[in-house]
Formats: structure tokens, sequence, C-alpha cells
């Protein structure tokens, strides 16, 4: 209901309390009218496309998109899907993605992922990586060196940061940002322009985030990481974001 998700943001903004706003599939439908009133205190709307939500198809996608830009949006994660809706990573759909981004919201950038969902390998996110050159990426962590190849691993890592590829590091866990610096000083991962996503809890049924899930990827550091982000999942989701912002972090 777009009205009450109006109504709702309003009431925050009067009570000074922090917001994060989700129209989700409305985006492909609404208007700047619509969605001004939700970033118009300097937040920003991404318009994300996950597994768990309707099947959208690019054309939509870039709707949504074209609508948050209008807004005040600056950018687009992006997942993309099979005719049967699931989760592909397919160059061509990315490329084709990408391709109406840059003619019809040329300013917005688009960034892609190598999820897995437990099919692809990661030899086969970093074909889809060579294939696409995308202007941002996230990657788990854990899903990218689970085979073990580092050799080959380096080689990607060190490629998008030649092609100055963005690239957000997806960490699960807490104990993998210990990995994560382990990674950059055994020179895996080069460690300059260095951005995270702290993952409070997964994409499984009945999962519900809750916030002191942020606590251990915060504690666990030696060194901070000025460029991080959080997100969660379920009911908590916007309770969870707020010490996110609070602590000088992002959301997503």
């Amino acid at each position: 209901d777009p009205e009450a998700m109006l109504r709702h943001t309003e009431e925050c903004r009067q009570r000074g309390y922090p917001f994060v706003a989700d129209p989700s599939q409305q985006l492909a439908f609404g208007d700047g009218d619509m969605i001004r009133p939700l970033i118009d205190r300097g937040y920003t709307v991404f318009a994300v496309v996950h597994g768990s939500q309707p099947k959208f198809t690019i054309p939509e996608i870039v709707a949504a998109a074209s609508a948050c830009h209008a807004a005040g949006a600056g950018a687009v994660h992006a997942h993309v899907r099979d005719a049967e809706g699931n989760h592909v990573l397919d160059a061509g759909l990315y490329r084709e993605l990408i391709t109406e981004m840059a003619r019809q919201v040329p300013d917005m950038p688009v960034q892609i992922t190598t999820e897995a969902v437990g099919r692809y390998s990661p030899a086969e996110q970093r074909a889809l990586l060579r294939a696409v050159q995308p202007e941002g990426v996230s990657i788990a962590l854990a899903e990218m060196l689970s085979d073990g190849d580092r050799a080959a691993a380096r080689r990607s890592y060190h490629d998008l940061a030649e092609a100055g590829i963005a690239v957000q590091h997806i960490l699960y866990t807490p104990g993998e940002r210990d990995r994560l610096g382990e990674e950059i000083a055994a020179g895996t991962i080069p460690g300059h322009d260095l951005s995270v996503l702290f993952v409070l809890g997964r994409y499984i049924a009945g999962q519900v985030s809750r916030p002191h899930m942020l606590d251990p990827f915060l504690e666990t550091a030696d060194h901070p990481i000025p460029d991080w982000a959080a997100c969660a999942v379920g009911a908590d989701e916007t309770a969870c974001l707020r010490p996110a912002f609070a602590r000088s972090g992002k959301a997503r």
C-alpha cells in the first residue's frame, strides 16, 4: 500500500527516527512523486531484485531503476533470472540489462552479483565477470574461494581491480572478516578501496535477523573498514539497519 508507506515514513520523519523504506515491486509502477518523499532526507534507494521477490523482467528492472534515479537514487544492485524466474549467472542477460540501463538511465551504475545459490562454481562465477566486465559486482568471499584455487581467484580479483571494477566483498560470518584480511595479506585480494557487506542472516525459510548480529562483525577487526554496509532479512530488517547507520555504515 504506497499511501500507507508514505504515511509511516512521514511519521518517522516527524519523530526523528531513521528509516529505510522498501517499495518492492511498487517501484515498477510508481513515479518520482511516490518515491521522492522516501529519500528527500538524504537516504538512498537501491532497487534490489532478489530470488525471494517477484519475477521481474529486464524492462521492469530498468523501469524501477529509472524511477529510483529520478527520485535521487545513485545505483542499482540487480539479479537476473531465466524464463522460469530462477536466479542465473547469465552473461547475456546481464549485458542486456547493462545496455538498457546505459540507454535509458546512463548516469546510474549497475552492480551485478556472482551469487552461487548452490548451483554455480567459482570458475563459472569468474567466467561471468570476464564476459560481462560490469561497473560493479558483489562477490561472496566464501563462494569465490570454495574451490581452493587461489591462483585463479587472485587473477580474477586483480583483473577486476586493474579494470576499475568496484568489488563489494560479501561476508556471511564474522570469521570471514579475518579471512578477508588473510587473503589481502597473501595477495589474493587487493587491499585498496576495500568495500564489504556484512550479511545478518541468510535468505532461508524462517530466518529473522536481529540487530545484535552486527556486533561481532565490527568487534573482530584489528583495522577498521571505512566503506562497509549491512543487509538483513525478515521482519526486523529495519531494526537491524538502524545501528548500521548509527555506526557510520551503510545499508542495502
